[in-house]
């Protein structure tokens, strides 16, 4: 039976933003992959779901034997690390079992399933299925992290917010707007957590004014607004570049991505 995961929503990325994504997209902290894989007593096979352009494969790759790392966009995966224990494979919108199991692994082979900043995407009902068949049992698990708006100061972020509210975003965003906290999750409590989250991460990196310009480039609103002919930042980078040196200093800020994890497992 063949069971498509990944809603078709026009914000979803597509592929001529692959190099936008690549550039301007944040990495992850360690501490969020080493409270991971914490959680999971072997550290063998690790599947990330929706790589885009490999930011988490790349970090899992550091810490799991092998990784095994599916887009649907080919463009994508242009730009991902190329690493000897990553395999990167492009999938099908509409995959069957046994394509997943050619292309990721047998039934209960894998230790840990990763979506990071594309679990709003799916169609959760059917990708869920597909994680319960695939992590081991009883100890696999599921982590599923988005990150919100960046910050930086006072008045850099509350002019931010005023950009980012715009009617150019897609549904789905409202689930991370909510941080993930209202998502359907399935799933288990992992060892020593009391829930399934979501947890919250701090995830800092040094960028310059061209840098945050280039994450703002890579949004989905940004792309469909310049799509309509209605360019975002013509107004607002300005303003933007002022409060980002309000302090007398121009040059690269510390900024932070907040991260919220969900994770469980599947138990028996």
């Amino acid at each position: 039976m063949a069971n498509s995961f990944i809603k078709q929503y026009a914000g979803a990325p597509p592929s001529y933003q692959a190099k936008q994504y690549a550039q301007g997209r944040p990495s992850y902290p360690p501490q969020l992959f080493q409270f991971i894989a914490s959680k999971t007593p072997d550290h063998d096979l690790a599947w990330d779901v929706g790589t885009g352009t490999g930011q988490a494969a790349r970090s899992l790759a550091e810490i799991y034997k092998n990784v095994i790392a599916t887009d649907m966009s080919p463009k994508q995966l242009e730009f991902a690390p190329k690493l000897p224990n990553i395999r990167y494979q492009e999938t099908s919108p509409t995959m069957s079992y046994s394509e997943l199991e050619q292309k990721v692994g047998a039934e209960s082979s894998v230790d840990l399933v990763t979506v990071a900043q594309a679990m709003h995407w799916f169609d959760l009902p059917v990708f869920y299925q597909q994680v319960k068949w695939i992590l081991k049992k009883p100890h696999g698990v599921i982590a599923a992290w988005c990150y919100t708006t960046p910050q930086v100061n006072e008045s850099m972020d509350k002019l931010l917010e005023s950009f980012y509210e715009n009617s150019y975003w897609d549904s789905p965003r409202n689930m991370v707007d909510d941080k993930y906290k209202s998502i359907d999750f399935p799933f288990e409590a992992v060892d020593g957590t009391a829930n399934t989250g979501p947890f919250e991460f701090v995830n800092e990196r040094t960028m310059s004014l061209e840098e945050y310009f280039s994450y703002l480039r890579s949004w989905s609103a940004y792309q469909k607004a310049k799509e309509k002919g209605v360019e975002l930042l013509s107004e607002d980078g300005s303003r933007l570049q002022a409060c980002m040196g309000e302090d007398g200093n121009h040059g690269p800020k510390l900024v932070n991505f907040p991260i919220y994890l969900k994770i469980g497992k599947v138990g028996m």
